[in-house]
């Protein structure tokens, strides 16, 4: 028997229980006359006294050998500890060690196993497996496993069955890059791994399963950043015989469950916005509706006062930032520096502050009346004591580089709290978006996304006008999921393809299958997926979504632990029929 008890187990209740415990050695107190260890395992630390009078002599003798992360069985006596420590569930007792033995030694660890490390990201990654043993990261990763057992129960109790889809399956031009995998059986042909199960889970609807849901691994050859891996986890899912409404309906229903489960915490129903207006009001599609500083839109106030940048700007724009008048004047010129760096792109800022007896001083004061910032005031919501931030140019751009700056000011002012959380739908999307590079439309979410049906017939007039049938489900300013009904008849799925620049033989060749299928009775279908990864890291209080994956990859898409990718040698190229020609 390698425990009677874990090492969160014990209190005052167990004194004068023999036990066994088992785990690492977290730290040696060494005093000479007496050892203290902690020692760990998964569920807490249990703190171990080797006494020169009390402890035999050898089993004394041989705890100086100890050191950190030896694995270690330990038989002794519970008892009171003289100095308490109330911060852990063991603190009042320690167990006097009568005998131990070393299960396994441990080189001096690359880094301190700790709570608070010395260990930086590369090095902590190449010792991922240490890395696991720290509670932050060992507290997360069972979070994940909470969260999707959670999923699990939520979907099954509503009928929906967890099938596997193929992980090898046939590329396609449409999304990101694949991952493609040489087939060494049929030479010159690959296989990709998928990027989403999108056609199999609408196969299995035309089967008749009705509700399918996955926790499954997807894979796309993209950068990466923060909150993307090159292999991530979705929670798939797919309904039959459905509209929009059941689908938000169903998946709100989840989010609140998941919301609930993990912080005891009840959300009214999701308030829903369509693209266009949170586009127009906040910048993007995925909001974060946990603070104001909501986009006002200057152009009938600000034109045509012989200010040229605004004059000759499609759009002016701008936030009234909370509390922010006080800034200096050289505060202000670093925001201005903020918003004019190449990741934002701005070329410059013009500001307001709201003074507190009702006046404003702008920078552009010699073309603007007092009454003209009040206008200006009254369209951002702007109170006495803000700052207000305008930024002009072209719609798209000037949108994108205010929604930076307004997450950036949330972010210094403490707006963006992580134990809030603020869900919503958007929806009506744009269908199509039209790509100047290529000359031709592309599908905003997929090519089985199913138009409107009021705005059907603008498919034939006015494509890029037509709204898709498509939601994303947005949590604190990130998009945890997104979905659509389907198409699920043939005729609307080729003419979609046609649209998308397919000719029939490539439509043939890549999507036969599926439209193929829709000719036995293809039920009307939709669905959503969730990026678990994303969604835990939030459900956990935090944006970045490494930690709470066992085994990720670092932003360069590689595991320095097992160092892949790697090469492959000469006898396994030539199997696959592979000849690589790099130049350096």
């Amino acid at each position: 028997m390698y425990r009677t008890h874990q090492n969160s187990d014990l209190t005052i209740n167990h004194l004068d229980n023999h036990v066994i415990l088992s785990g690492w050695v977290q730290k040696v107190r060494n005093k000479g006359f007496i050892i203290w260890v902690d020692l760990r395992d998964r569920y807490g630390i249990t703190q171990l006294v080797f006494d020169e009078e009390r402890t035999p002599k050898d089993v004394f003798d041989k705890a100086n050998s100890l050191n950190r992360e030896f694995v270690i069985k330990v038989e002794g006596k519970v008892i009171e500890r003289e100095s308490k420590n109330l911060q852990i569930p063991t603190g009042e007792i320690e167990v006097l060690v009568e005998n131990f033995e070393i299960l396994n030694e441990s080189k001096l660890p690359p880094f301190t196993i700790e709570t608070e490390t010395d260990g930086g990201d590369e090095l902590r990654m190449k010792y991922r497996y240490l890395d696991i043993r720290r509670e932050p990261v060992k507290d997360k990763l069972i979070f994940r496993s909470q969260v999707s057992m959670a999923v699990r129960n939520y979907l099954s109790e509503r009928n929906f069955v967890e099938v596997e889809t193929p992980y090898l399956i046939k590329s396609t031009p449409e999304g990101a890059r694949d991952f493609i995998v040489p087939s060494r059986m049929n030479k010159g042909q690959f296989y990709a791994l998928p990027q989403s199960p999108q056609t199999f889970k609408q196969l299995l609807m035309v089967g008749g399963l009705e509700r399918y849901f996955q926790i499954v691994k997807c894979f796309r050859d993209e950068d990466l950043r923060a909150d993307r891996q090159p292999e991530f986890t979705q929670i798939d899912c797919e309904m039959s015989f459905v509209n929009l409404e059941d689908i938000l309906q169903t998946f709100e229903g989840l989010t609140k469950h998941l919301i609930q489960t993990t912080h005891n915490i009840e959300i009214e129903d999701f308030p829903r916005m369509t693209f266009d207006d949170a586009m127009k009001t906040y910048g993007n599609d995925k909001p974060d509706i946990r603070f104001g500083m909501k986009f006002g839109e200057l152009n009938d106030v600000a034109k045509h006062k012989n200010f040229k940048i605004f004059d000759e700007a499609e759009l002016v724009v701008g936030i009234a930032i909370p509390g922010c008048a006080s800034y200096s004047r050289k505060e202000i010129d670093k925001l201005i520096n903020w918003v004019k760096r190449p990741q934002v792109g701005a070329k410059g800022m013009v500001y307001v502050k709201c003074n507190e007896d009702g006046s404003f001083k702008s920078s552009v004061d010699k073309f603007y009346t007092q009454e003209d910032l009040q206008s200006w005031a009254e369209k951002t919501g702007a109170k006495p004591g803000d700052l207000i931030a305008v930024l002009s140019g072209d719609t798209n751009s000037t949108r994108a580089q205010l929604s930076a700056l307004r997450m950036e000011m949330a972010e210094r002012l403490g707006l963006r709290k992580s134990n809030e959380f603020a869900p919503l739908w958007v929806v009506d999307f744009p269908l199509l978006e039209w790509d100047e590079d290529t000359q031709r439309y592309h599908a905003m979410h997929h090519p089985f996304t199913s138009p409107k049906a009021e705005d059907e017939a603008l498919l034939e007039t006015s494509p890029g006008e037509v709204r898709a049938n498509a939601y994303d489900l947005v949590l604190n300013g990130n998009e945890i999921g997104g979905g659509s009904i389907r198409i699920h008849d043939k005729t609307m799925q080729s003419r979609m393809l046609e649209l998308l620049g397919f000719s029939k033989e490539e439509a043939q060749n890549q999507f036969g299958f599926l439209m193929n299928a829709f000719e036995y009775g293809a039920p009307p279908h939709g669905g959503i997926a969730f990026g678990l990864d994303r969604l835990v890291a939030i459900l956990g209080g935090q944006e970045t979504i490494r930690d709470f994956i066992a085994f990720p990859k670092n932003n360069m898409g590689r595991d320095v632990m097992i160092d892949a990718p790697a090469t492959l040698d000469e006898e396994q190229l030539k199997e696959l029929s592979l000849k690589l020609d790099i130049e350096e």
